[in-house]
């Protein structure tokens, strides 16, 4: 039951910071994105690794862009940050 209130939190947390101005959206996001494979990890303990494969599916899809960003940064390339 605590991990499901604590997913529910950082669903509403992530739009919270879907709707703030781009600048302001970094600090936030990156705990946003540390936090979400402890969770998904939590999660396929408790519910199973079904649930965890599926829940590692909407994260990819949700932080694409900053995973592409990380990625091209450890590849040694120059990305471009948004405006």
């Amino acid at each position: 039951m605590t991990l499901m209130l604590i997913c529910i939190l950082w669903v509403f947390a992530s739009a919270g910071v879907a709707m703030l101005p781009m600048r302001q959206q970094y600090i936030p996001g990156i705990a946003l994105l540390i936090a979400a494979p402890v969770l998904i990890f939590f999660i396929g303990q408790q519910v199973g690794w079904v649930m965890a494969l599926l829940a590692i599916a909407a994260f990819v899809s949700m932080f694409r862009n900053p995973l592409k960003f990380i990625v091209a940064k450890l590849r040694g390339q120059n990305p471009q940050v948004p405006q």
